[in-house]
């Protein structure tokens, strides 16, 4: 049998969610990005960001110059980390890891977020 390689995550304080560890300077990760809806840019398709180790949904969104108060539903790798369908801030405090897919969707035209009474 041969040696298998242990990668250990540094968790950090309690509450503080999880950290790259003490070696993780100079490391990078690579995520891919992709933008819905009214956030859409023409002619734009997804595009791959490079971030430091421990990255966040919140270090992604400045990096691409994203304000929060423009996206409604954070999708990473097709799993919903936003807080719910009415509500509150993004979460911005959710960790990254290398090659994950990020999608940013803001409000749908003619949806209850752009103005449009729900019935």
């Amino acid at each position: 049998m041969g040696r298998k390689d242990i990668w250990l995550l540094d968790t950090g304080s309690p509450g503080d969610g999880p950290s790259p560890g003490h070696n993780s300077d100079g490391i990078t990760i690579t995520v891919e990005v992709r933008l819905f809806n009214s956030l859409a840019r023409p002619g734009e398709g997804p595009r791959r960001v490079e971030l430091p180790a421990g990255g966040t949904i919140g270090d992604l969104m400045r990096r691409i110059d994203l304000p929060a108060h423009e996206v409604t539903l954070v999708l990473r790798n097709g799993r919903d980390v936003t807080p719910g369908l009415y509500g509150g801030p993004v979460r911005t405090d959710v960790a990254l890891d290398h090659g994950d897919v990020i999608a940013f969707s803001g409000p749908v035209p003619f949806s209850w977020g752009m103005g449009a009474p729900v019935v």
